[in-house]
C-alpha cells in the first residue's frame, strides 16, 4: 500500500467511523443487500478492499451509485461493520475528487427553507465539512 492510499484509506475511516478489521468476511451484509444484482463491488468487498487498502477502483465503480444506502447490511453485521458507512465516505471521496463539490459549508443556510427536513440541513453540513 501506498503512502498516498494509507493517506485516503485513514480519511476513510475518519469520515465513516467504521473499523473495517472488526470484518470477518461472513458476507451477510451483501447477501442481504437489495443491490446486490447491480453493484459490481458488494458491501463485503468495500470493506475488505478499504481494510487492504485498495480504494483506487472502489472511487471508480458504479457500485458507489447502486449502494441504496438502506443500511440493511448494518442491521445484518453480526460485528457492527456498518458496510454502508464506508460506501458513503467513499462516494463522498469520489464526489471530492471530481470536483463536484462546489457548495461550501457557507452557501447552506442560503439554500434552506422551511419544508427541507431537518436530517437533509444535519446532512448537507456533514457532508460539506468534512
Amino acid at each position: 500500500m501506498s503512502h498516498g492510499n494509507n493517506n485516503l484509506k485513514e480519511e476513510l475511516l475518519r469520515i465513516s467511523g467504521v473499523n473495517p478489521k472488526k470484518c470477518m468476511r461472513c458476507g451477510k451484509c451483501s447477501a442481504t443487500c437489495p443491490a446486490y444484482d447491480e453493484m459490481e463491488y458488494h458491501p463485503h468487498q468495500f470493506v475488505v478492499m478499504v481494510e487492504e487498502g485498495n480504494i483506487e477502483p472502489l472511487l471508480n465503480s458504479d457500485s458507489l451509485y447502486k449502494c441504496l444506502t438502506c443500511f440493511a447490511c448494518v442491521e445484518r453485521c453480526p460485528r457492527g461493520v456498518e458496510p454502508a458507512k464506508l460506501v458513503e465516505a467513499v462516494r463522498l471521496v469520489a464526489t471530492r475528487r471530481q470536483g463536484a463539490n462546489h457548495l461550501k459549508p457557507d452557501d447552506v443556510p442560503g439554500k434552506l427553507d422551511e419544508d427541507l427536513p431537518q436530517q437533509a440541513i444535519v446532512s448537507a453540513f456533514r457532508k460539506y465539512t468534512k
